[in-house]
């Protein structure tokens, strides 16, 4: 490094100070600084990517399951422009009529709140659902109805295929 001497030419004058130039050693204040880094790098965690449990049947033994009593299956039609329709029992003769909601709280949440407490006050079982999307619904329905079903605790529910007479409802209906 070059060092710049100030020394005072003048005869008879002031005197001047001598500057000297300090030097701090970084060196362990580097050290310092990496390990730091090294440690939150090594003790952090990342987001968990946050998924839903779900189980699907057996391809082998889907037809020897045991029959679902209509009295405690609701069904849920996914229609398009985020509606929904749903229905308790059979289609053809529905102990709760097929009506169409939406995805908000007071929608299609509400309707499975109100429809699983009657289904247990009348058998004393839980509901099953049905869940079926039609080819003019929205991935993002699918995903709201199973977090609607998560968060109201509904432990027995399963995606099936829709049926052509659930297509032609949700067509006279509208959705």
């Amino acid at each position: 490094m070059a060092e710049l001497n100030s020394s005072s030419q003048n005869g008879g004058g002031k005197y001047k100070r001598k500057k000297i130039n300090a030097r701090v050693d970084l060196t362990a204040m580097v050290d310092l600084a990496f390990l730091l880094i090294t440690f939150f790098i090594m003790t952090t965690t990342l987001a968990k990517p946050k998924a839903m449990d779900l189980t699907m049947p057996d391809k082998t033994n889907v037809d020897t399951g045991l029959p679902v009593p209509a009295s405690r299956t609701l069904t849920v039609v996914l229609g398009k422009d985020n509606k929904a329709m749903y229905f308790l029992g059979e289609l053809k003769k529905p102990m709760i009529a097929p009506s169409v909601t939406d995805f908000s709280a007071n929608g299609i949440r509400k309707a499975i709140m109100e429809t699983n407490k009657k289904v247990h006050d009348k058998t004393g079982k839980s509901m099953i659902v049905l869940v079926k999307p039609s080819d003019k619904s929205q991935y993002s329905n699918l995903v709201s109805t199973l977090d609607e079903l998560a968060i109201t605790g509904i432990q027995q529910y399963a995606i099936v295929d829709i049926r052509p007479e659930d297509v032609n409802a949700l067509n006279q209906k509208g959705i």
